[in-house]
């Protein structure tokens, strides 16, 4: 396997997905801005998406794949039963806890939304919009473990290309907004649960090559089985856990007029990087990791333990940096326009600003995790993860009446630097890695680069200041060529200091 180049494949999808994911945000914002409506379909929106992000965004993978690979190495026949196994018994699950949740909707928003609790109009129609999108989350979950089977056998483009179905399903929709009026929230609920059964189609096309579904409730549960799902729940508590924080927020920031809102444009941006630099490198590695350690390679462990590091550090550094640096102006180009206010725009880039210094620790999460999950631990990550949450509850409802929606991010990123420094500690504690002298080399240089490229970012904003302004409508496309240019300037100094070189693409794992 190539690091690169599979991380290449699944990141040009997962950046496909994310541009289109972005226009559909646009296109939101213009037609609901940070309106009752827009805060009802978010919350809507929300609930099935972050367990979309849980499952299908590396975390199922992290308790599948070392399990299913080891079977693979094995036996082929085996491995087929298991996996058939698996998703039987998910197919059931998952059926029965829509069932559940679609009864008990009323109680269940009122639980995600506190806040929407005083304003009948606002929870009435959160609870309506939550029963639609809900089956979203049965679909992406079954496309999820089709995801794994093919991340197993190195397949990730039809997995990362998924997504973008549920993105070109909303914008179609969008694209018919000003006929719509406020209906609009309901089409858009029906396209969610739609796009995730296509999704689950399209997905089921790829994988009958090496799985078909056979359907089978009359099944013995063995201890390969009784296993997997030991392991699954931790994996998707402490995999997921920076979407549980934003879950956390979401609920807390309900008590605030159009908070969720403005927490969700925020995420929206810094979350395109994180499926590059964190979602992507975790998938793509762990099926290898998997196999070398079943095997018991530890200097290829080693290489690709730190080369998956110094690849998340030079996707996601300059990233930080330029969140931090215009984060009003980068809001304000994507989102300024129609029902999206001066107002949403300066509250959106103050969590945006705070989101981005947890950036890199958001991609260490999703490393580190990995590297446990390849060695079959996935209780060390819940436990960490666990004390994560609870500090991140805890700082947020002290500080929340006293300084708004604004402690969601800041206290996101102290909970999930903490998170990030604990799994390494307790990584090196076990030997389970270690850095290498190449790679402190190259994280200097990355970092080097990362600010120098910041620099010419803030160049660039002050030339452009009055195109960037909230009135000019075409300000966008000048913070396009601005994005542009330092992307073009850091990978060209990157190669200059040797912070990246041109073979790493060609290097084998």
């Amino acid at each position: 396997m190539n690091l690169v180049k599979s991380t290449g494949t699944f990141g040009f999808y997962t950046i496909i997905s994310r541009l289109l994911g972005y226009l559909r945000d646009v296109l939101i914002a213009i037609f609901l801005g940070t309106s009752f409506l827009a805060d009802a379909f978010f919350v809507a929106f929300r609930i099935p998406n972050t367990f979309r992000r849980l499952f299908a965004e590396g975390t199922f993978n992290a308790a599948f794949v070392p399990s299913y690979t080891s079977e693979l190495v094995k036996n082929k026949s085996k491995s087929k039963t298991f996996a058939n196994q698996i998703f039987n018994l998910l197919f059931l699950g998952l059926f029965f806890l829509v069932l559940l949740i679609e009864i008990f909707m009323p109680a269940f928003v009122s639980l995600i939304a506190p806040g929407f609790v005083k304003d009948s109009n606002r929870i009435d129609l959160a609870i309506q919009l939550t029963r639609i999108t809900f089956p979203f989350l049965m679909f992406v979950s079954l496309a999820s473990f089709f995801s794994a089977i093919l991340n197993s056998h190195n397949k990730f483009a039809a997995a990362s290309a998924a997504p973008i179905i549920l993105n070109l399903v909303l914008i179609g929709i969008l694209l018919f907004g000003k006929h719509l009026n406020d209906e609009l929230v309901y089409y858009l609920s029906y396209g969610v649960s739609i796009a995730g059964l296509l999704q689950l189609i399209f997905l089921y096309k790829f994988v009958k090559k090496f799985y078909v579904i056979k359907l089978n409730f009359k099944f013995s549960i063995n201890s390969k089985v009784k296993f997997f799902f030991k392991k699954l729940l931790p994996s998707i508590f402490s995999s997921g856990v920076t979407q549980i924080n934003i879950l956390v927020g979401t609920i807390i920031s309900s008590f605030q007029a159009s908070a969720v809102s403005y927490l969700y444009y925020a995420d929206r941006i810094y979350q395109i990087n994180l499926a590059i630099a964190g979602i992507a490198i975790g998938v793509v590695v762990l099926p290898q990791l998997s196999k070398h350690v079943y095997s018991k390679k530890k200097n290829k462990i080693l290489q690709i333990q730190n080369k998956a590091l110094e690849l998340s550090m030079f996707l996601s550094l300059p990233a930080a940096v330029a969140l931090f640096i215009g984060s009003e102006e980068i809001i304000s180009a994507l989102f300024g326009y129609g029902s999206f206010s001066e107002v949403s725009v300066s509250n959106s880039a103050k969590a945006l600003y705070y989101f981005g210094f947890g950036l890199p620790a958001f991609v260490l999460i999703k490393v580190f995790s990995t590297f446990f999950f390849a060695n079959h631990d996935t209780k060390t990550p819940f436990y960490i993860s666990l004390i994560s949450v609870v500090l991140n509850v805890v700082i947020s409802l002290y500080y929340f009446k006293s300084i708004g929606f604004i402690i969601i991010p800041i206290a996101t990123t102290i909970s999930s630097w903490i998170n990030s420094i604990l799994l390494f500690i307790f990584l090196y504690q076990r030997n389970l890695f270690r850095f290498n002298g190449i790679f402190l080399i190259k994280f200097i240089k990355i970092f080097f680069a990362s600010i120098v490229m910041g620099v010419l970012f803030k160049y660039l904003i002050i030339i452009f200041e009055y195109q960037l302004v909230y009135s000019f409508h075409f300000k966008s496309i000048y913070l396009i060529i601005s994005v542009f240019i330092c992307v073009i300037f850091y990978l060209l100094f990157s190669l200059f200091i040797k912070a990246f070189k041109y073979e790493d693409i060609n290097l084998k794992y």
